[in-house]
């Protein structure tokens, strides 16, 4: 009787484990970069990240796969697909690893200029919508979060506006001026 039980628990707990493994979702980030080279025909997009490094993408080909994937932000990105615009400055929506990444979005940043700062949290008015960081030098730079901003988070990417950072975490952000005031278009949470 007590195999019988210990055998039934088994099969329960393998078909659960299966089950748990068939719903995993992919993590979508984010990063900045140039977009180098787009190759239609490979379905490859490589960009010029922001610390100098080249890294190539994959087009994201299988409907199949479940992603994690903010809504607002998706709905304000383009389909790597359709996205042919060498030289653009962009932020680009992957998931996976190394050599291993899978684009799945796009979105121009535009002409700029951008600011490119990366330093603590030093404050965060989540009303006002402000971030204030000091960098390395001891420089404390203050930027408004524009209402389409991006985080990347280590738990994926979110809306800016549900971006919460914590006094001393370390973030990275890129910015252009809009009306005189530094404004935060992508941050990166370290």
């Amino acid at each position: 009787m007590m195999r019988r039980v210990s055998r039934t628990c088994l099969f329960v707990g393998c078909f659960w484990l299966a089950s748990v493994a068939a719903n995993a979702q992919e993590v979508v980030h984010a990063l900045t970069g140039t977009v180098n080279n787009v190759n239609l025909t490979a379905k490859t997009i490589m960009i010029v990240t922001d610390d100098g490094s080249s890294g190539t993408f994959k087009d994201f080909t299988n409907p199949e796969t479940k992603i994690d994937f903010d809504k607002r932000v998706r709905a304000g990105a383009t389909e790597v697909d359709t996205f042919d615009t060498k030289g653009a400055y962009v932020i680009v929506f992957y998931f996976g690893e190394g050599n291993m990444r899978t684009a799945v979005a796009v979105r121009s940043l535009g002409s700029g200029p951008f600011m490119k700062s990366k330093g603590t949290v030093t404050r965060f008015d989540g009303r006002a919508r402000l971030l204030s960081i000091q960098e390395e030098s001891g420089k404390v730079e203050s930027f408004r979060i524009a209402g389409d901003a991006v985080a990347d988070t280590g738990l994926g990417i979110v809306d800016g506006s549900k971006f919460q950072p914590q006094k001393d975490d370390r973030v990275q952000v890129v910015a252009t001026l809009v009306n005189g005031s530094a404004t935060a278009l992508f941050i990166n949470a370290m």
